[in-house]
């Protein structure tokens, strides 16, 4: 576990930096000595009071709203005060400070657990203590997580919809189902004179059928939705002056990078953040690939393979001006068989999981007749933007993006590697329940192992240490 989760906490709870209004908040059992340290009463609760924040001298720190929120209803499902004040950092390490004071000074309240415990929380404490208290499962922990970091509007929708339930719901249905199963099987082994025909009667057959159905759809939504949290990194790669920085420019609708004729201008590689559909796209434009002479040319050009070979999707940029096609020129011979050498090269270095798209550019600049003639690929002009439409759609295409938005729920990989664990148990329990002669126990094993695996995802089967590398994660005072 993160840290000691019976500890009285305080935290920070806005992002750092100035703003209209700053929250500091504490969680705990048996807070009511800080409340009144802090407020100079006590609070009616869940009602939001206007009083000033005083400290051990009785002057005030500042003026704002003071919320409580008694155990169980409250965030964490314990006691719970919310400071609202102006938004000043000193303002709010003022009142962190005079929480942290109140807490360690005061003598307990008779019949009540001191707080000289009341420490500052670590990232993800408040959001963890929720999940102990049974307040939200894991599923729903890391969605708040997914909702806070959504880069998309579709993301952000999707990970609401994953904290409010609807992922947990989805995996809550398939555990009844398969419990249901476990016990037709279980309870054919406490009864082996019933054998093969006591499952066969119940259906188990079908029931199996129909969880692998449900499974197999959960398992689409919740692909759909690790795609969304963590978008697709695209690398654009090709020779110099093919037109990568011109294409980053062309996809994020700005001039992110520098354009020149010189080749080698890109030393480095360049990062931009846009979305198509939705789906967030780390589009990479990298150094060109080539035997450079220059020093700093060739560090860029070897960052530039390790960002190819982490890649999602690699965009292969064809420069059709210099390939001239249906031309004689050496200077096009030269470049076509440098193009078809490094299509070798990506072909030996990347992994197998890992989709090149050819894409021809300056399609404005070659005749119709030409532009048929060429292989398969995406044919564009990041001049014109001629072809963009047609890249957008090819590149969602490949990472296997095809869900309606409102049928995703916001997921992690663990979350689908759990999934495909779960269909990996029932495709073996399948097999037994299709044998001439089922050996039930290995069906029960079968089961009972998916069951696990889908207890994983909502936190019904998980270890601390996975906990643990979850919530500090998030930010402090969440």
């Amino acid at each position: 576990m993160l840290a000691r989760h019976h500890d009285p906490i305080v935290a920070i709870a806005t992002a750092p930096g100035r703003g209209a209004v700053g929250i500091v908040r504490v969680s705990g059992k048996n807070i009511a000595a800080v409340i009144e340290a802090v407020c100079g009463r006590p609070l009616a609760p869940r009602h939001a009071t206007y009083l000033p924040f005083i400290d051990a001298q009785g002057m005030a720190i500042d003026e704002g709203l003071a919320l409580h929120f008694p155990a169980p209803h409250s965030y964490t499902g314990e006691d719970v005060l919310e400071l609202q004040a102006h938004g000043g950092p000193v303002v709010l390490q003022l009142l962190l400070a005079r929480c942290l004071e109140a807490g360690a000074a005061l003598e307990p309240v008779t019949g009540q657990a001191a707080l000289a415990g009341l420490r500052v929380a670590q990232p993800g404490e408040f959001t963890e203590r929720a999940f102990l208290n049974n307040k939200i499962d894991l599923a729903q922990a890391e969605a708040i997580a997914d909702l806070i970091d959504a880069s998309t509007e579709i993301a952000a929708r999707s990970a609401a919809r994953s904290m409010s339930g609807e992922f947990s719901d989805a995996v809550n249905t398939l555990l009844e189902r398969l419990v249901h199963l476990r016990m037709l099987v279980e309870a054919t082994l406490d009864f082996p004179e019933e054998d093969i025909d006591f499952l066969q009667k119940a259906d188990a057959e079908g029931q199996l059928v129909r969880l692998r159905t449900t499974l197999a759809d959960v398992m689409r939504r919740a692909t759909q939705g690790a795609i969304l949290r963590e978008g697709i990194k695209v690398v654009i790669a090709g020779q110099p002056n093919a037109g990568k920085s011109s294409l980053l420019n062309a996809l994020a609708g700005a001039e992110l990078a520098i354009v020149t004729p010189i080749a080698g201008t890109t030393r480095d590689k360049v990062s931009q953040l846009i979305q198509i559909e939705g789906v967030p796209l780390h589009v990479v434009d990298t150094a060109g690939l080539r035997d450079a002479l220059d020093e700093v040319e060739k560090i860029g050009i070897e960052r530039a393979w390790a960002e190819i070979e982490s890649a999602d999707a690699v965009l292969f940029l064809h420069d059709l001006a210099r390939q001239a096609p249906g031309g004689d020129s050496q200077d096009a011979i030269n470049y076509i068989a440098a193009d078809a050498r490094l299509a070798k090269v990506l072909s030996q270095k990347l992994p197998k999981n890992v989709t090149v798209i050819d894409v021809w550019n300056k399609s404005d600049a070659v005749t119709a007749a030409a532009i048929e003639t060429l292989p398969a690929g995406v044919t564009i002009s990041a001049k014109t933007g001629a072809g963009l439409h047609d890249l957008r759609q090819k590149l969602l295409e490949v990472v296997g993006w095809q869900a309606a938005p409102e049928g995703v729920f916001m997921a992690r990989e663990r979350h689908v590697r759990a999934l495909e664990n779960v269909n990996a148990q029932l495709q073996k329990a399948a097999k037994q329940l299709h044998a001439a002669h089922p050996a039930l126990d290995l069906l029960a094993e079968d089961l009972r192992q998916a069951q696990r695996h889908l207890g994983e995802i909502t936190g019904q089967f998980t270890a601390d240490d996975l906990l643990g590398e979850i919530f500090s994660r998030f930010c402090i005072g969440k």
